[in-house]
């Protein structure tokens, strides 16, 4: 009796081997595409994942297999975000002379680098997969999206949408292909085979993408904590502080976690978030709260993440009215043993009470020296003088003021912020940019340079010296 022989398994690097493969030989059929060509591609790119019919499916769909976040916030992501990002981009010269500067004879040219490995976090799979590719594609790259696990079926759902469109315009599919299988394993060969890395998801992943030994975009720990000054109008605080709470349940890194209120209006504030869905939790509401939030090895329960109120109030097993959208926590300290001072990924709030901004400033410094340094901050003020005292004096990438954190750190129409969903943290983070990541991070610039037209010349020691000379001596 014959014996049926059964083909071996592609181990994970001939796995992604073969698609950076298809992919490499994808982005070589759009290296010399005009700026026309390739803007055309992103708008296709666009249009078939959030035209209307399919952005109400996907945004459902999304809820359904990940049960995180809500059908609202995820509607907003695919529906909203993507055609803003595609807006913040689309008149932008991405292709040939990006810049001339005749007075020092430099002409910078864009290059594409090739292959994009992307990893998309559980949170954010609906839009994530969109933006990255535009953002790729625009720099005339190709991009493989390695999706969580759990959001598998969404990222091949939206890949499968991009590809359709692409060969509809005449262009390869495997432009976008998504890893419809996905694992660490396949992850970290992707992040060893790509040409760049662009790695938004846990601290973990973020790690790894930096030690892949490729070149790589990341991002910091996301810990945003938010001022509320004497100045600030406190109902428009007050909206866009539960509008960023509660925003996909608070599935975004840059929810507000803490929200630091100054003494003289602490009470009426507290009052106003109140109405707005906040439960203010007693000490022993706190200690379940944090129990369930937390395992006592202090590490984030995945099964609050993004999740009703009511769901976690029946967790801890809290008492709480039906109108609670969001938990507020009162706390003065910081660091691992008061967790409420660190990134949360729900409906929950730590509240603190600032002496006056100096205060709020220090307190904004601890908080995020345990979780979220060099990500965002927000403030609420109409003083200048207390707006640009918090910008100057704390470790952050971004401050947003008057603003709702979490719908606008990453760019919005009310703001001119890049539109992304990868923020970088500079040093404080431990990623080596600050800048909201765009196309122009994913390209390769060639610095061309002709002599001037007359030399420079050496300043002499007293102009460029100065009184130096004299302070240290000859």
């Amino acid at each position: 009796m014959t014996q049926a022989v059964t083909a071996a398994q592609p181990s994970p690097a001939e796995e992604i081997a073969a698609l950076v493969a298809r992919s490499r030989a994808a982005q070589k059929q759009i290296e010399h595409y005009s700026q026309e060509q390739v803007d055309a591609l992103i708008r296709a790119m666009v249009w078939s994942a959030a035209r209307p019919g399919i952005a109400e499916e996907i945004a459902q769909f999304t809820v359904d297999e990940t049960e995180l976040g809500n059908y609202a916030g995820k509607f907003l992501k695919i529906q909203r975000k993507t055609r803003a990002a595609l807006m913040d981009i689309i008149n932008d010269k991405s292709v040939g002379i990006l810049e001339e500067l005749p007075e020092r004879e430099i002409v910078v040219i864009a290059k594409p680098m090739g292959v994009i490995g992307a990893l998309a976090p559980s949170t954010n799979p609906e839009a994530t997969p969109v933006i990255k590719a535009i953002h790729a594609v625009k720099g005339r790259n190709s991009i493989i999206v390695a999706p969580h696990p759990r959001a598998k079926l969404t990222n091949k759902k939206i890949c499968d949408l991009m590809r359709a469109a692409l060969e509809k315009m005449g262009a390869p599919a495997d432009l976008v292909i998504g890893i419809e299988s996905p694992s660490l394993d396949l992850t970290n060969e992707l992040m060893q085979q790509c040409d760049r890395v662009l790695a938004t998801g846990g601290g973990a992943m973020v790690t790894a993408a930096y030690s892949s030994g490729t070149p790589a975009l990341g991002v910091g720990v996301g810990n945003a904590v938010i001022t509320v000054d004497e100045t600030a109008d406190l109902n428009d605080a007050a909206e866009k502080i539960h509008l960023s709470k509660t925003l996909d349940l608070a599935a975004s890194c840059s929810s507000d976690n803490s929200v630091l209120l100054v003494d003289s209006i602490y009470d009426e504030m507290l009052e106003r978030l109140e109405s707005k869905g906040g439960y203010l939790c007693n000490a022993d509401e706190k200690a379940k709260l944090q129990a369930t939030i937390w395992d006592a090895e202090g590490h984030l329960n995945t099964a609050v993440v993004a999740q009703p109120a009511q769901k976690i109030a029946a967790m801890a097993g809290l008492d709480v009215p039906p109108t609670t959208e969001f938990y507020i926590v009162s706390e003065d300290n910081w660091g691992p043993e008061h967790p409420f001072s660190g990134e949360k990924l729900c409906v929950t709030m730590a509240l603190y009470r600032a002496r006056d901004i100096d205060h709020a400033i220090e307190l904004t410094n601890n908080i995020q020296s345990y979780q979220g340094q060099g990500h965002s901050c927000g403030i609420y003020s109409t003083s200048d003088a207390n707006i640009m005292k918090l910008a100057d004096a704390t470790h952050t990438s971004r401050v947003m003021v008057n603003q709702p954190q979490a719908a606008s750190n990453s760019g919005n129409l009310w703001n001119g912020m890049r539109q992304t969903f990868s923020l970088g943290c500079g040093s404080w983070g431990g990623n080596g940019t600050n800048n909201n990541i765009s196309w122009r991070d994913l390209i390769n610039e060639t610095w061309v340079s002709k002599p001037l037209a007359q030399s420079k010349e050496l300043m002499s020691d007293e102009e460029l010296f100065g009184d130096i000379i004299e302070q240290l001596g000859e």
